[in-house]
């Protein structure tokens, strides 16, 4: 059964990361670091599958319909508790949130140092991320 939520846009899922701050936490008034500029940020998910990566502005975007991908230019925005990244994909908004937290795709043995939420076209989508330095943990063949 595929989950499907309307979220309302990306200042909606931003104004989310930074409420989830506390406000004592040091970090809470400086952008999120964790993942440098210049790091290639892979992602995917589960109901319906989809995946890609993101670096330098470009992120490519797959599905098991589209394995090749579609890429686009995005806009990276470091907030406080983590990071998106916002283009357009065949006329429809595209939104990929990126937070710090333990994830699991639920259908391997791997933990994902990163979560993400994918609005696409009105459509959320959840799953989790990693990059080469922070890398998931388990089989590399699940």
């Amino acid at each position: 059964m595929t989950t499907r939520i309307r979220l309302a846009s990306l200042p909606v899922l931003l104004a989310l990361l930074a409420a989830c701050s506390s406000p004592d936490d040091e970090r809470s008034t400086r952008p999120f670091d964790a993942i440098a500029p210049d790091e290639t940020i892979r992602f995917t998910g589960t109901e319906p599958f989809w995946g890609g990566q993101a670096s330098d502005g470009r992120l490519t975007y797959t599905t098991p319909e589209d394995p090749d991908g579609a890429t686009i230019d995005v806009t990276r925005f470091d907030g406080n508790s983590g990071l998106s990244l916002s283009g357009e994909l065949n006329g429809a908004r595209f939104d990929l949130v990126v937070t710090s937290g333990t994830c699991s795709d639920g259908m391997s043995d791997r933990a994902y140092p990163y979560t993400v939420t994918l609005e696409v076209g009105g459509e959320a989508r959840f799953g989790c991320a990693w990059t080469d330095s922070q890398p998931f943990t388990g089989s590399a063949n699940p």
